[in-house]
């Protein structure tokens, strides 16, 4: 074992993990953070996506061993069940979400466009969210949570 000190929602951790290769995803799992879903195991369906410094990563094949120092935002830290983040709103809204378990890594990389393009066209959405992928829906309703959450983000919804 070995261990890193990195910070996770805004929280300074000192993390065990089992080698610097060992998947982030199975980090954060095994510390409680549960909302990063195992999907693929290949960095190929984006159930897993957290942001590591606001960049969407998966985390099932990022090394917890290039964490130390940097910061890790999970679904646990962009809201909470009875205070929504702006947009987790809007894919509620939309109707973007069913069965729920694509939904953390959607959000977390909607956030990670949003936060570099506040306003992005159809074509920079589809783009930011082509690692991500849902089984139950369609993408429009997708798209249309995005650009929901960019208004509700500038104050316009």
């Amino acid at each position: 074992m070995m261990k890193i000190e990195t910070f996770i929602n805004e929280e300074k951790k000192k993390l065990n993990i089992k080698g610097y290769t060992e998947p982030l995803l199975d980090v954060l799992r095994r510390h409680g953070y549960i909302g990063a879903k195992e999907g693929c195991r290949q960095g190929q369906c984006g159930a897993c996506v957290v942001l590591i410094n606001g960049l969407a990563v998966n985390s099932c094949i990022y090394p917890a061993g290039r964490t130390s120092g940097k910061k890790i935002t999970t679904i646990e830290g962009l809201g909470k069940p009875n205070n929504l983040d702006k947009i987790q709103q809007a894919y509620l809204e939309t109707g973007a979400v069913q069965c729920g378990y694509c939904t953390p890594g959607m959000v977390l990389s909607t956030k990670s466009l949003l936060d570099k393009n506040p306003m992005p066209k159809d074509e920079e959405i589809k783009l930011a969210l082509d690692g991500n992928l849902c089984r139950c829906t369609g993408y429009v309703k997708i798209i249309d949570a995005v650009k929901l959450a960019a208004k509700k983000l500038q104050g316009k919804k």
